[in-house]
């Protein structure tokens, strides 16, 4: 991909709908070989972004998705202790002996995603993504700084493995909490903000494409809309594109009040949030005309 527009026409036939930032982003990332780190609200795109990039390079996906507690052993490299104990057992029964370094060998080795994707043989390098980083402990930040900047791991008992083909790295996060600043500084950065209404429009055209052109505008626009009440969890375009499938299966091919109350909880996830919609939809409908 030769500058940003190519990149922009790459995510768009494969169906993800690119800003100029995001363009630009993707592509310093694939040119500089840095890592990208991609925040923004639940539900911008960030996780699909990781996505149509691999579909795009047309190359294989590797996802980590993190969680609290993660550990080395699910995320960078375990060892295979049943092989080991079955090694040892096998080895009394000749009457031979191991040592260290025969139990501690590349054959008893399990890979996880991000020793995968540093032994990746491409020719063509994986998508690394590692989903939602802010739910990871800090602890686990710290694993992974030799390999943002050098892609490569350690293994204390086998040495040091760097990629001979670097893996294209993305890392997501929802800003649950604040990343360390040495991860920050391995990785280039883009903001997602919820996308402005034609382009959120034109999103949900692509993923309900049985939708009446009405429909999609002023659910598009009522989602938009809805975000500014202040929610517990803000609708983002996952909950508009379900939104508008629902719809769509229902037959609804324009907008009215009694659509938005039977089927809100495609867009309100909390009762508070029901509640707040649902009075934002009386107000509305108060309004003298």
């Amino acid at each position: 991909m030769k500058d940003p527009q190519a990149v922009r026409r790459r995510l768009d036939a494969v169906g993800y709908l690119a800003d100029d930032g995001m363009a630009m982003a993707v592509f310093l990332a694939l040119e500089l070989g840095k890592p990208l780190l991609l925040e923004g609200e639940p539900g911008v795109g960030k996780t699909a972004a990781a996505k149509a990039l691999a579909r795009a390079l047309d190359t294989t996906l590797i996802r980590l998705q993190c969680y609290e507690g993660l550990t080395p052993g699910e995320a960078l490299y375990e060892w295979n202790y049943q092989r080991q104990l079955l090694a040892i057992r096998l080895a009394e029964a000749r009457h031979a002996s191991l040592t260290d370094a025969d139990l501690f060998a590349a054959e008893f080795l399990q890979e996880r995603p991000i020793l995968r994707a540093v032994r990746h043989p491409g020719p063509v390098p994986p998508v690394l993504l590692i989903d939602e980083i802010d739910r990871a402990d800090d602890e686990f930040e710290a694993l992974l700084f030799e390999f943002l900047g050098e892609s490569g791991i350690t293994i204390p008992e086998l040495g040091t493995f760097t990629a001979t083909t670097p893996p294209v790295v993305v890392l997501t996060s929802n800003r649950s909490r604040d990343l360390h600043d040495a991860l920050r500084r391995r990785c280039l950065y883009h903001w997602i903000d919820f996308p402005q209404t034609d382009r959120a429009t034109e999103i949900v055209r692509r993923a309900v494409p049985g939708a009446t052109e009405g429909l999609i505008r002023t659910a598009t626009a009522f989602v938009g809309d809805v975000r500014a009440l202040g929610l517990d969890k803000a609708p983002g375009m996952a909950e508009a594109i379900d939104w508008v499938a629902a719809l769509s299966v229902l037959g609804v091919a324009d907008l009215s009040a009694d659509d938005v109350v039977r089927t809100i909880g495609t867009i309100a996830k909390t009762p508070d949030d029901r509640a707040a919609v649902a009075a934002a939809l009386g107000a509305h409908q108060e309004r003298p005309a």
